[in-house]
């Protein structure tokens, strides 16, 4: 990759972040992590990436507050989000459950657990990467 495409990881689980910031940087991304809504957010607004993984549950603020916030702030909407959720549409109804039908500003959504190589695979689509 000759432009190095920046990324920021966000997920209240530190070995799942160290997992895909691994298998990124191997693909030549450049990885920023942070573990939770709030730290997300200040990383977006310091330094803005290229796109962002973006997990559902996370404490202090939750993905989906994450992401509308950047949706509809005009200096952040065209960053590309992938979200990921552990949330079962088929399991108990819970505060995150409620959002499976309706329509997510994300430009991406996978279920957890997602392998390392979709996820990248998910990302560089996003990004218009071969």
């Amino acid at each position: 990759m000759v432009d190095k495409k920046r990324i920021l990881v966000v997920d209240d689980e530190p070995d799942f972040c160290s997992i895909i910031q691994g298998n990124l940087e191997r693909d030549g991304f450049e990885v920023e992590i942070a573990y939770d809504g709030v730290e997300g957010l200040d990383k977006v607004r310091q330094n803005p990436p290229d796109a962002i993984i973006l997990d559902v549950m996370m404490p202090e603020k939750d993905g989906y507050e994450v992401c509308r916030e950047l949706k509809n702030d005009e200096n952040f909407a065209s960053i590309p989000i992938l979200m990921l959720t552990a949330v079962s549409s088929l399991g108990p109804s819970t505060r995150y459950s409620q959002y499976d039908r309706i329509e997510l500003d994300a430009d991406g959504y996978l279920s957890k657990p997602a392998s390392a190589e979709k996820i990248t695979a998910s990302l560089k689509g996003l990004l218009n990467l071969p």
